[in-house]
């Protein structure tokens, strides 16, 4: 059979685009390809410039998997690709596991979402492989636990999570059997269950590249298993069995923000005590548009506006929000002092939080993981350095993994993990990933219980401060449409980066492309000063973005201080401080550090 090109190698080709065509099993997305050559071939530049993009090579399959815009050609998300990917994947594990290899296949409501998944069970069932499909528009973490839960030999998430409308994506986790066969037995254990890393990305890649065409990538018209609700199920009863139940009342707001948490995190709260629960209407129903907001994601601004709107309207005590695939997780508390009410808590402060909780748990042995031989804690390396001081507290190892719970659910003898960007993962043993659903459940119980002991989450991020310190954290993105300055940028810093931070010289550079601290090598860079701010700069691995991750560090010494000079100019000036909070007292002060290194790296950068 003759290969259908995935590129063109001498600018534009009209014969390559017309093979593609005459492939492509989307007669949507054909004849979009059709206009475009057409308007290409009347000399117009635009078209042979669009036609060149989508043609300079195939969508990257990599340890993200595939990810990007929905439309023709090979370096677009469409059903094409996803054929030719499924059909890469089926070979990998036919190769290394054999006949009856077993996939399970979930995904969300994205456009086409339901098409790719439908074409990977297709794909598998026809090359001898056992396709297992999870009911249409269930999160994330649902099809991590099911590859677990199911003993499967992979499982492919049809999802682009936050990203906008316009994207989707292809997410591939590998289960025991195909890791045992490329790697070591600890390989295998430590990865059965996750997401998946090199060298099983380049191998899949590999069968990926090999697949000649569409059409000679064989399609079952039936035959695969289509699992009911009761997987739902069994994914509650496991959030059921960690333990954790509402202790007080809580007044909670939900929105799954348009995507396809809302049901099972409801679910999951409910049957842990949590009744009073207010969803966001207008953005509980699953909706590909995102209408109410510009970025379905809960870390950008205005994410939470209508989460607000009803939080005031009935007073709610804490706001719980998850992406549009309810793998993140994120919370708001009320905040007399913040224009809207509610102040978002930091993805590090809800991991500080959660880890703390975790590690008190395991102390009384109150915890599901007690007994866990050397339980483990673990954050990105781009993530606070607050979690090891509070596992060290407690007497616990915490380790620094590379970004992606790619890397963080492969930690041995793990128990918590997070990562800045609102992923946590509070039950590995069942979710070798980040989950929104679960680590919901996990917070309000926390909250429930300070509410209950008279406490609150604020006092408690006070009370783990005054302990081991205030670790404030703040991010800094330039996203850019020109993604070669992002590689620009990267070569800057490294040639000649920044020679202070807030005014404190900068005292190591590690060039995190050689491998830190025993860490595999990944395209970063991070500054450490005098005074012991931190600065990592890196590419996004999924968005066109360049990130940047500040962290100031003030020690408990330094909290009393601030709240002893806060305390005697208030007796100076006749009036009584409303609070007691030495990190309010400090909070200020290295807000301006934050913003100080911030406004550095934005001049240094000139994006």
């Amino acid at each position: 059979m003759t290969r259908v090109a995935d590129r063109f190698t001498n600018g534009f080709d009209a014969e390559v685009v017309r093979a593609w065509i005459a492939d492509d099993p989307d007669q949507q997305t054909a004849t979009s390809l059709e206009h475009i050559l057409a308007e290409a071939e009347a000399e117009d530049a635009a078209a042979v410039a669009d036609l060149e993009d989508r043609f300079s090579g195939p969508l990257v399959f990599g340890t993200a998997g595939l990810r990007g815009e929905i439309a023709a050609g090979p370096n677009r998300m469409n059903r094409a690709v996803v054929i030719r990917a499924a059909a890469g994947l089926a070979a990998f594990l036919a190769e290394t596991v054999g006949e009856g290899f077993r996939v399970v296949i979930g995904c969300d409501a994205r456009y086409k979402s339901a098409e790719f998944a439908a074409d990977t069970a297709a794909v598998v069932t026809a090359a001898g492989g056992v396709a297992i499909q999870l009911p249409e528009q269930l999160p994330t973490p649902l099809l991590a636990f099911a590859l677990s839960h199911l003993e499967a030999d992979a499982g492919v998430m049809v999802t682009a999570s936050h990203n906008p409308p316009a994207d989707n994506g292809y997410k591939v986790y590998l289960g025991k059997r195909p890791l045992q066969a490329i790697g070591s037995e600890a390989d295998a254990e430590a990865g059965a269950g996750a997401q998946i890393v090199s060298p099983a990305d380049a191998l899949i890649a590999e069968k990926i590249a090999a697949v000649e065409s569409v059409a000679s990538a064989p399609r079952a018209e039936s035959g695969w298993e289509h699992l009911d609700e009761s997987i739902v199920e069994d994914y509650l009863s496991r959030i059921d069995d960690l333990g954790v139940r509402a202790e007080a009342d809580l007044s909670i707001v939900l929105t799954s923000l348009h995507g396809v948490g809302a049901g099972v995190a409801e679910a999951a709260l409910t049957r842990t005590g949590f009744t009073n629960l207010h969803p966001v209407a207008s953005q509980q129903a699953p909706d590909p548009e995102f209408p109410t907001v510009s970025f379905p994601n809960p870390e950008e601004a205005g994410a939470l506006d209508e989460s607000y709107a009803l939080a005031r309207e009935i007073g709610a005590e804490l706001i719980i929000a998850n992406d549009p695939d309810a793998d993140r997780f994120s919370a708001a508390i009320p905040d007399a002092s913040a224009a809207v009410g509610y102040r978002q808590l930091t993805g590090d402060e809800v991991g500080l939080l959660l880890g703390e909780d975790a590690a008190t748990r395991l102390a009384a042995g109150t915890h599901h993981a007690t007994g866990t031989e050397a339980p483990v804690f673990a954050n990105s390396i781009v993530s606070s350095r607050g979690l090891a001081a509070a596992a060290a507290s407690h007497g616990f190892t915490a380790v620094n993994t590379l970004t992606g719970f790619k890397w963080i659910s492969r930690v041995a003898g793990l128990v918590f993990g997070y990562e800045e960007a609102l992923g946590y993962c509070v039950d590995p043993a069942a979710v070798r990933d980040k989950d929104g659903i679960s680590t919901a459940v996990t917070f309000a119980s926390l909250a429930s219980r300070l509410k209950s002991e008279g406490s609150s989450i604020e006092a408690e991020l006070d009370r783990i401060r005054n302990r081991d310190g205030y670790f404030a954290t703040a991010p800094l993105s330039f996203r850019l449409d020109d993604v070669s300055l992002i590689a620009t940028a990267m070569a800057k810093l490294r040639e000649n980066p920044p020679a202070t931070l807030a005014g404190s010289p900068v005292v190591e550079v590690h060039d995190l492309s050689a491998g830190y601290e025993g860490l595999p090598p990944t395209d970063g860079i991070l500054l450490l000063s005098e005074s012991n701010s931190r600065v990592i700069v890196r590419p996004s691995g999924t968005e066109p973005k360049l990130k940047c991750y500040l962290e100031v560090v003030a020690d408990p010494s330094e909290l009393q201080a601030a709240a002893d000079a806060d305390a005697r100019a208030a007796a100076s000036a006749g009036v009584r401080l409303s609070t007691t909070s030495a990190s309010a007292s400090l909070k200020p002060a290295l807000k301006e550090r934050l913003n100080s290194i911030s406004t550095e790296l934005k001049t240094f950068f000139g994006l």
